[in-house]
């Protein structure tokens, strides 16, 4: 299933952007992660119909966030991030998502540092391991490698040359579908902040 979506978006898009940190150091020292355990009533056993490839925009997460020590590696005044992986989501029909399909036991440190210029946040990589990931592979490694591939495969718009124009959401959709071939404005979903700043 994941092999064939890879090869799949792969096709779409077989010019691949650099990576989105402009800064990225990688801590030595790694928050201590735990079993993360679903929700009472949010264990989703279902169909897996399609996937999403959720992309934070950092610089608003950030906003005010500078000297939270918990937000120091993706925040901090050394860090330099545009676009980061929130996560790879498969997807189910009838608006019921898949989650929560299995244990999942804290990640290996070496897998969290591999992926951490990607989504720089080792609670978050736990987290999106044992909420989605279980519903896509049976091992961390393989979630992982697939949410690097397609990542990694997506070309990103001159965020600068946009902000300078004034974007609605609208046109930042056409843009980002026009510098990904294969790719339509109605695929791209974005989430903004009550004031309108873009968030996802």
């Amino acid at each position: 299933m994941i092999r064939s979506l890879i090869a799949a978006l792969l096709v779409a898009l077989p010019s691949v952007a650099l990576a989105q940190a402009n800064s990225c150091i990688v801590p030595d020292a790694l928050p201590e992660l735990r079993a993360e355990a679903p929700p009472p009533g949010q264990i989703r056993k279902v169909p897996v119909t399609g996937y999403l490839l959720s992309l934070s925009w950092s610089p608003q997460y950030c906003r005010g966030k500078q000297g939270n020590p918990a937000d120091v590696s993706q925040c901090g005044k050394d860090a330099r991030f545009g676009f980061i992986l929130h996560g790879l989501w498969p997807e189910g029909d009838q608006q019921v998502d898949p989650a929560w399909c299995g244990d999942a036991k804290p990640l290996d440190t070496g897998l969290v540092k591999q992926h951490f210029c990607m989504t720089p946040s080792a609670r978050l990589l736990q987290h999106e391991w044992a909420k989605h990931g279980t519903c896509m592979a049976d091992k961390p490694e393989k979630y992982f490698r697939a949410a690097s591939i397609l990542y990694r495969a997506v070309r990103f718009p001159d965020m600068n040359a946009l902000s300078r124009r004034g974007v609605t959401t609208g046109a930042f959709a056409a843009e980002f579908a026009r510098i990904n071939r294969g790719m339509a404005p109605a695929m791209v979903r974005i989430m903004t902040t009550p004031g309108n700043w873009l968030k996802e």
